[in-house]
């Protein structure tokens, strides 16, 4: 009688077990599934992942908690603003890195090409090499933001790729200085888990919509990060991109849009001396469309025109007196001023484009290298596939010396250039400065036979 009663409780203690788990098993999914939940699975996909090696400067060694001169295995984060691979990241993460190598979420690998970088806001615009479209990161405001509401940081943590933590904005407005030169202004504060390998990741609202770049911690300190609001972010991402066309296709136009999705791409101003005023636009047009490419704000204008080519048509339907009205604008030839031999042979031979550094700039830069360099030519442009960008120069160095001779004017370059080539010695070292360092490179200039035959 005992022995039954023993098995009958167990038979009902079983039974107990396998209607628990039944219930369980019947609980509906998404209470689990947060607003947390939903946020980080709504722009996971526009989160990469930046690798590569590079030399620690003192800027980022302020922003990292590292040391200074040393050379590590870089990391961080960048969000994916237009579907053809355009990213926002601090400009830190990428500084002095030889190949940004990117990993996207799905853990497909490939490189990356810095594009255009301010070195006073810490951010920087990369172009992914990739062949498909890319989900691109939801855009929210930070105008409207809360102390107490909570958000979530995603970004490549210490290496652990696609890291989610959350917390809540701690305070707005906060100013950080970085170091005697640089300073942070007008940072939102969050207790969001941020570490090395986060800069230039997302701080999402709850929406899964980014409200700011992630770009410091306090070393030392916990639940203390800050990052850049996203509307100021977009501000210096939208004078970024028109600089770069500006200076590529020569359009003279001046656009207002606002940070938010929406608020359109008006023309301020049409410059007399560039294409846009020659093909029709006036001040006024709402731009709606550029290459057959919508536009609902000045961010989407900027990044349709930067792939366009100089010297190429380029067709534009703009919104005028309530009436849409199709424009075609011939984008100007590459910048070469007239009679200008010396710019066109940087431009032919070596593939750069160069304008000479002031005498303040040059002083500054011999104290920090400890030279006495008579002067210098800042690369403002580099062309694929010349001989520049295959030996490694990049936009912002300074060449100092070619071929054994100094190069502190454009005059002395285009001597070194045609004594060169009139004595077939177009293999020679070149001399430049890059964040503070003198570097040193081979050479081998193209071949123009004009310059032969003088």
């Amino acid at each position: 009688m005992r022995r039954a009663l023993c098995v009958l409780l167990a038979g009902a203690a079983l039974a107990l077990s396998s209607d628990a788990h039944a219930e369980e098993e019947s609980k509906p999914r998404d209470r689990r599934e947060t607003p947390v939940v939903m946020a980080i699975r709504r722009c996971t996909n526009a989160v990469v992942n930046i690798h590569g090696q590079k030399v620690i400067r003192a800027s980022a060694a302020a922003v990292m908690g590292a040391e200074a001169g040393r050379q590590v295995n870089g990391m961080g984060t960048g969000v994916v603003i237009d579907p053809r691979g355009y990213v926002v990241t601090n400009y830190h993460v990428v500084e002095d890195v030889s190949e940004v190598r990117i990993t996207m979420a799905d853990g497909t690998e490939t490189t990356a090409e810095v594009i255009a970088t301010d070195v006073r806001s810490d951010l920087a615009v990369l172009k992914i090499k990739t062949k498909g479209r890319l989900e691109v990161i939801p855009r929210g405001t930070s105008g409207d933001l809360m102390v107490g509401e909570p958000v979530i940081a995603i970004g490549n943590a210490f290496g652990y790729i696609h890291t989610a933590t959350e917390g809540i904005i701690s305070a707005l407005h906060r100013d950080v200085p970085v170091n005697e030169s640089q300073e942070y202004r007008d940072l939102i504060q969050t207790s969001a888990g941020i570490n090395p390998g986060n800069s230039g990741g997302p701080l999402l609202n709850i929406h899964g919509e980014i409200i700011g770049v992630n770009v410091a911690v306090r070393v030392g300190a916990q639940q203390i990060a800050f990052a850049i609001p996203i509307d100021q972010a977009i501000d210096i991402v939208n004078r970024m991109i028109e600089e770069h066309n500006e200076q590529r296709l020569g359009l003279g136009l001046a656009v207002d849009g606002g940070p938010v999705r929406g608020d359109g791409a008006k023309i301020r101003e049409v410059s007399a001396g560039g294409t846009a005023a020659r093909g029709g636009f006036m001040p006024g047009d709402r731009i709606v469309e550029v290459d057959s490419k919508p536009v609902s704000d000045k961010l989407e204008f900027g990044l349709a025109l930067i792939e366009a080519e100089p010297g190429q048509s380029l067709p534009f339907v703009v919104q005028r007196d309530g009436s849409l009205v199709s424009v075609a604008v011939e984008t100007a030839s590459p910048r070469l001023k007239v009679g200008d031999e010396a710019e066109l042979l940087a431009w032919q031979v070596i593939g750069i484009r160069l304008q000479p550094v002031t005498g303040v700039a040059m002083q500054r830069i011999n104290s920090r290298v400890k030279q006495n360099y008579r002067g210098g030519l800042l690369v403002t442009e580099v062309r694929k596939s010349s001989p520049a960008e295959t030996h490694g120069i990049k936009v912002g160095d300074v060449l100092i010396g070619l071929h054994g001779w100094s190069t502190a004017s454009m005059p002395e370059l285009q001597g070194i250039i045609q004594k060169a080539a009139e004595q077939e010695q177009l293999r020679g070292k070149f001399v430049i400065i890059r964040s503070d360092q003198p570097m040193y490179g081979d050479l081998r200039l193209a071949e123009v036979p004009s310059l032969r035959n003088r």
